[in-house]
């Protein structure tokens, strides 16, 4: 057996919230210049945190509503290393909610969209193949590999497992 290097983990997540009765998802239309566009509330796991807390946490902070019943659904995972270190964002899901949505928080503004309103929409980087994750059961990893070269814009090959 190998011993194995302990690594440097940034712990984030993110929660698509379903409203089946009208048939759209919780949105923030982000505004925010390192990840502006469409997205799913979320945020970071604070240290020593449990995950699913994390994101009823995040979701309240950032939309006021109230979720539960939260659902693991996937992740988006990268290890950069440049900067020695790898970063998580766990996805999960809902459709049940309660409380009043705030029409905008630090985030930017919360909407209800349908997914076909989301796909022809401008989104965060990536967001549209975050998507997928979430509503395509045989996918639940999005993974950057790191081809280790200097240029930014082609440094990150995309896999999906």
């Amino acid at each position: 057996m190998s011993k194995h290097e302990l690594e440097l983990v940034e712990l984030t997540n993110m929660c698509m919230v379903v409203d089946e009765e009208n048939k759209k998802v919780l949105v923030q239309v982000r505004d925010k210049n390192d990840w502006d566009g469409i997205s799913f509330p979320g945020g970071h796991v604070d240290v020593g945190e449990a995950l699913v807390p994390s994101v009823i946490r995040e979701v309240r902070e950032e939309t006021g509503l109230d979720i539960y019943n939260v659902i693991p659904c996937g992740f988006k995972d990268w290890y950069d290393f440049k900067k020695k270190k790898r970063y998580v964002v766990m996805f999960f899901k809902t459709s049940n909610f309660s409380g009043e949505l705030i029409s905008r928080s630090h985030e930017g503004v919360n909407t209800w969209m349908s997914i076909e309103e989301i796909k022809s929409s401008k989104t965060a980087n990536d967001f549209k193949e975050m998507l997928d994750i979430f509503l395509n059961d045989s996918k639940c990893e999005f993974f950057y590999v790191d081809k280790n070269i200097e240029d930014e814009n082609s440094r990150w090959e995309k896999k999906f497992y």
